[in-house]
C-alpha cells in the first residue's frame, strides 16, 4: 500500500477534510447557526479546493524542490484551480441567486394568478445551487490553509 505513504496526496486530502470541517464553525460564528451540510458543499470560508491545491503544490515543492518541473505543473494546476474558483464558478454562483430571485416572483405571480395555495413549497421551487465558487478571500484563506497544512506536515512528521 505505498499510497498510504504519499504525502503529497495525505496532505491535499487532509486539505480537503480540514477546509470543509472548520467551515462549519466559522459560519456558526459568522450566522449564528449550525450548518452540518457545509461538511458535502462547495462554496464558503475556507475554499477546500485551493486548500487542497496549494498542499499539494507545497508537498511538492518540499519532496522534490522548487525546481522540480512536477511542482511548476501542481503550481499552475493550484492557480487554475483557484482562478475558477473565483472567475467562473463565482460569477455561476451570481446568476443562480439572480435566477432563484426570478423564479420566487414567477412563482408569486403565478400563485396570485391561479390556485397554486393548494401546492406544497417543494412542488413549487427547487433551487438552483447558489454556492458554486468563492469570493477571493475565501479562495485566499483556502491557499493559506492548505500551504500551512503541508508545511505542518513536513516539519513535524517528516
Amino acid at each position: 500500500m505505498a499510497i498510504l505513504y504519499n504525502t503529497p496526496l495525505l496532505a491535499a486530502l487532509l486539505a480537503i477534510v480540514f477546509a470543509q470541517l472548520i467551515k462549519i464553525p466559522i459560519q456558526y460564528f459568522i450566522k449564528g447557526k449550525l450548518d452540518w451540510k457545509l461538511m458535502t458543499s462547495t462554496g464558503s470560508m475556507p475554499s477546500s479546493h485551493s486548500a487542497a491545491v496549494t498542499s499539494l503544490a507545497t508537498a511538492i515543492a518540499f519532496e522534490l524542490g522548487f525546481d522540480s518541473p512536477i511542482f511548476a505543473l501542481a503550481a499552475i494546476f493550484a492557480v487554475i484551480t483557484m482562478f475558477d474558483a473565483t472567475g467562473v464558478r463565482f460569477q455561476a454562483g451570481q446568476q443562480a441567486v439572480i435566477i432563484n430571485q426570478m423564479r420566487l416572483d414567477f412563482q408569486t405571480f403565478v400563485h396570485e394568478a391561479k390556485g397554486w395555495q393548494q401546492k406544497d413549497d417543494q412542488e413549487k421551487l427547487q433551487e438552483l445551487k447558489t454556492l458554486l465558487g468563492h469570493k477571493p478571500s475565501e479562495v485566499f484563506v483556502g491557499a493559506v490553509t492548505g500551504v500551512l497544512i503541508s508545511v505542518i506536515i513536513y516539519s513535524f512528521f517528516k
